[in-house]
């Protein structure tokens, strides 16, 4: 098939890249002359596993290529994906500026009929808004389509290649029966392909991740209570886990979500039910929750400091909102950083692959970054764990307790046994933890 997928970022290069994976033939277009320009030569704008060798793959076998001409994608493609930014706005609402506006131009350049695809995360209703400005600029028939992606970072090809369900959002049979011919090689093994009314599949996005805010935020809340009661969260997390309707996924107690989907879509799914006249209370405690979680550990250090750091060094380990990539839109990392700066401490910090995001967002100004997370730690006053990167999970703790001024360990994930922590010598802080 022929493919184009206009917005080259995180959504839009996967789905570009495994789609040409499979044999189709794809353009990737991106009004950013300097992003196309880097992709050209091969370099990727983002950090995310197998995606480089993906991409490289696919260029050199002539199914993937890059432009940042809108009228030549839109005229050599058949089926046309949006996956461009819908960033929020001052109210918390998506800002759909940039998706409404690529469907204006697809109008104006269609030479024939076209199944159009939203694949960007965007409110109920928007795929009618899609189609009724694309058809006001042409008179060939667009059909437009919800698609919307269920990618983690840091496992977003496998996401992608081996998805637990494709959704598609249409009234059109024939656009169903090519939409379902296209995943078919990303389901042979029987997940499924759902198909549904627009609506709801623009809604199901929303749900799925503000669903998983909630599992995150409840047991936040819940590891806050055992601060106060005496109770262990991992034991607790291990008992109700157990439980085949609950499961052990996303009840990790830690120092909150971040990055680009789930802060973002409670926002926006709280922000459509107003416009509706509707309150989502639920989702609102959710992002209360998550927000102040973020700064959780400060009244722990500055206990354990006698409210006095100033002048004091801390080590970070992990920059990024999580694991495997280098993501640090609202990472609980920045609110740590910016109130540790306010009491005056000093800062260093390590992550695998985050530093250069890290500077690009100016922190270098407060922050002292190392390569090596072990000299990152020489002399400095205590080390806070934001990111449970693998590399953290077994360190050298001997080596750590030699280098640390004072072996004091505040960790903001919970990924070290307080026992074992305690009888090297360490003083221990967890989330939730006795």
């Amino acid at each position: 098939m022929k493919i184009a997928v206009i917005g080259s970022g995180y959504v839009g290069l996967v789905a570009g890249a495994c789609f040409a994976e499979t044999g189709n033939q794809v353009i990737c277009m991106d009004k950013d002359q300097k992003k196309i320009e880097n992709l050209e030569k091969g370099i990727i704008p983002i950090f995310e596993p197998r995606l480089d060798q993906l991409v490289l793959h696919n260029v050199e076998q002539g199914r993937l290529r890059f432009t940042t001409n809108m009228k030549e994608t839109v005229e050599n493609s058949d089926i046309i994906f949006i996956a461009v930014g819908t960033p929020p706005d001052e109210d918390g609402s998506a800002d759909l500026s940039h998706v409404l506006a690529v469907a204006k131009s697809i109008g104006m350049y269609m030479n024939g009929d076209k199944i159009i695809v939203n694949k960007s995360t965007v409110p109920v209703g928007t795929t009618q808004k899609v189609k009724n400005i694309i058809q006001q600029h042409t008179t060939h028939e667009a059909e437009v389509i919800s698609n919307p992606e269920f990618l983690k970072e840091g496992a977003a090809i496998e996401d992608f290649m081996y998805p637990d369900r494709v959704v598609i959002g249409t009234s059109s049979g024939k656009a169903s029966e090519i939409m379902q011919e296209l995943y078919s090689p990303f389901v042979r093994t029987g997940n499924p392909v759902m198909i549904m009314d627009e609506l709801s599949a623009e809604v199901t996005k929303y749900a799925a991740n503000a669903m998983l805010a909630t599992k995150i935020s409840f047991m936040n809340d819940l590891a806050n209570f055992c601060d106060i009661v005496g109770a262990d969260i991992e034991k607790i997390r291990k008992g109700i886990g157990a439980d085949k309707r609950i499961g052990h996924s996303f009840i990790f107690a830690g120092v909150g979500y971040g990055g680009s989907c789930f802060p973002k879509d409670v926002k926006a799914l709280i922000s459509t039910a107003k416009a509706h006249d509707y309150e989502l209370k639920i989702l609102k405690a959710v992002e209360a929750v998550n927000e102040a979680q973020k700064g959780y550990l400060i009244p722990k250090i500055l206990k354990h400091f006698r409210n006095n750091i100033r002048n004091k060094t801390f080590t970070l380990w992990g920059l990024s909102f999580k694991p495997k990539t280098d993501d640090m839109r609202e990472a609980p990392s920045r609110v740590i950083i910016q109130e540790l700066i306010e009491h005056g401490a000093k800062l260093r910090a390590h992550d695998p692959v985050a530093i250069e995001e890290a500077q690009r967002l100016g922190l270098d100004k407060h922050v002292k970054f190392f390569e090596d997370n072990y000299k990152a730690l020489d002399k400095a006053d205590g080390l806070i764990l934001i990111t449970e990167w693998l590399e953290y999970r077994e360190p050298d703790f001997q080596k750590m307790k030699s280098l640390l001024k004072e072996p004091v360990i505040f960790d903001g994930r919970n990924i070290y046994k307080p026992e074992k922590i305690r009888s090297m010598g360490f003083t221990y802080y967890g989330i939730g933890r006795p």
